[in-house]
């Protein structure tokens, strides 16, 4: 009876295992496909990305700090060379005719929506880093235990057939992940020199506005 029960209970392991390997197969080329239109989605916003190096950062804080009026420090902005999107929060917060108190409110809720992007863009590379090379190990063992079970029997073309099969999802799965891993790592440390930006000129803006 112990050896029906353990019988059937490995045949339903075995169907649920066997089961997944189509799934896993799938999600392994979606994620393939997924990490390579995440480099040129990379190589697209390099082409757009706009630097701002340390002197040019003083140079407009300084502007900002001699401007006279809200228009003086629109005009600095508009025609500095800093990020579309981060001329846009200081627009809306210079523009504001609010107190200071709610001014800093509206910065900080403008600055978190830009972070929010930030990290909604990137958990897609940090899903495909952490998944993909799971998926590949789990698409390196499904096919092996029919590949082993066809060894004992001398069917060495399920055998060869089960180990192609192996290798090939042990490849997509670790170079996927590699690839998101190394798009992560790049755009972290883009979006960190952004916010650290935004955030410095917010507040020399903010700073500026209390004192008109």
């Amino acid at each position: 009876m112990v050896d029906v029960g353990g019988g059937i209970l490995t045949y339903i392991l075995d169907t649920l295992s066997q089961s997944l390997q189509i799934p896993v197969i799938i999600f392994l080329l979606i994620f393939a496909v997924g990490a390579i239109i995440l480099l040129g989605g990379l190589i697209r916003e390099y082409s757009h990305r706009k630097t701002i190096s340390d002197a040019e950062m003083r140079n407009i804080i300084d502007a900002i700090n001699k401007a006279n009026d809200k228009s003086e420090i629109l005009s600095i902005v508009d025609s500095s060379d800093i990020p579309n999107s981060q001329k846009t929060v200081l627009r809306e917060i210079t523009d504001s005719d609010w107190d200071n108190e709610s001014r800093v409110g509206l910065a900080k809720k403008l600055i978190s929506s830009r972070e929010k992007r930030l990290e909604k863009r990137l958990s897609y590379t940090d899903i495909i880093t952490r998944i993909g090379p799971t998926l590949g190990l789990m698409g390196t063992l499904i096919p092996m235990g029919p590949g082993l079970a066809a060894l004992g029997t001398g069917d060495v073309v399920t055998l060869s057939n089960a180990i192609i099969v192996a290798f090939d999802t042990t490849v997509v799965g670790i170079g996927s992940g590699a690839l998101a891993y190394v798009i992560s790592k790049i755009r972290r440390r883009w979006y960190s020199e952004y916010i650290n930006n935004i955030d410095v000129l917010t507040d020399v803006v903010l700073n500026k506005l209390n004192k008109l």
